[in-house]
């Protein structure tokens, strides 16, 4: 079997016009660097020519590897299934509508291969976008960075470089492409860099994310943030979370009944306890934390049971 150099993933939905010049470009510089390329495309359920389009390039080109995903699952999905065909030594990630340059390439990989990082995520310093693209992004890597504890100016590039290992060994779902260094540290691999990369405006077409990307990745970051401090040990937090909150139910309880207590034994009139509001505060606080418990001892024993790794609907391959 051939041995590649780099492996080039790049997912795409509906870029029929863009995927030659690309393809073009990325075998330049394998040319003029004389590296051996492998190019992966991934194909999000396109309702456009792309599939044919990539046909097309892959009779012409045998380093080209292509699948076609029945029906769209996502950036996520389609990085995923492009990971899990990479045999490079190094694997480099981009966008298929030419804003991200193949010409960045070679300094990419030299920061794996030489400069022995794990990962480098690429930073769009000067970007094209709209305003109102713009600042939500810088919103969302700021608010990413302080969650995380990753210092990186750029999460949601997708202009990156792994060493194979990595891309192996990480599980992308959802929408946790934007975190995949967030991923990669979670998995072991700490020395992560970063490169100021050349972003170019859109040449063809129309972008295919909105406004609600950024909600979601909000919402997806929470998740990530809890799944990497919990996933492995479930029960520390809903125990934990369960058992203050069963023994504030119970010592309130106890409060209310002592009270009630010393009240009669005091010859006071005392209202009965079940008409006390904080009574039933207390027996909710001790039904919610028993369930909480039970929650974390179901997830520690579903853990120690399963192991996670997400399938998809490819429908065609080429040369994989």
């Amino acid at each position: 079997m051939q041995k590649f150099d780099l492996s080039v993933v790049i997912p795409l939905l509906n870029e029929e016009e863009s995927l030659p010049e690309l393809h073009a470009w990325i075998s330049r510089v394998a040319l003029e660097q004389n590296l051996r390329i492998e190019t992966i495309f991934v194909d999000d359920g396109s309702s456009d020519r792309s599939w044919e389009v990539i046909e097309d390039i892959s009779g012409k080109d045998e380093n080209v590897k292509a699948l076609r995903f029945r029906r769209n699952h996502g950036k996520s999905a389609a990085l995923q299934v492009g990971f899990g065909v990479a045999s490079g030594e190094v694997v480099i990630t981009m966008d298929a509508d030419l804003q991200d340059s193949p010409d960045e390439i070679p300094d990419l990989r030299k920061m794996i291969v030489e400069d022995g990082y794990d990962m480098v995520s690429g930073w769009k310093k000067k970007r094209f976008d709209p305003l109102s693209k713009t600042i939500p992004t810088k919103l969302f890597n700021w608010a990413t960075r302080k969650i995380s504890g990753i210092h990186l100016h750029d999460f949601n590039c997708g202009l990156k470089a792994y060493r194979l290992e990595v891309v192996k060994s990480i599980d992308v779902y959802g929408e946790l492409h934007r975190y995949i260094p967030f991923l990669a540290r979670n998995a072991g691999y700490t020395k992560i860099g970063e490169k100021v990369v050349q972003h170019r405006a859109r040449k063809y077409g129309t972008t295919k994310f909105g406004l609600e990307r950024f909600i979601n990745g909000f919402l997806d970051l929470v998740t990530l943030a809890f799944v990497s401090k919990f996933s492995r040990r479930p029960m520390h937090f809903f125990g934990g979370l369960g058992t203050l909150m069963f023994f504030f139910g119970f010592f309130s309880a106890l409060l209310i009944g002592v009270g009630k207590l010393y009240a009669l034994s005091q010859g006071v009139k005392a209202i009965l306890v079940t008409d006390n509001p904080w009574f039933y505060i207390a027996l909710t606080s001790m039904i919610l934390g028993t369930q909480l418990f039970l929650a974390g001892f179901i997830a520690e024993m579903i853990l120690r049971n399963t192991s996670r790794r997400t399938e998809y609907s490819v429908g065609e391959r080429i040369n994989c």
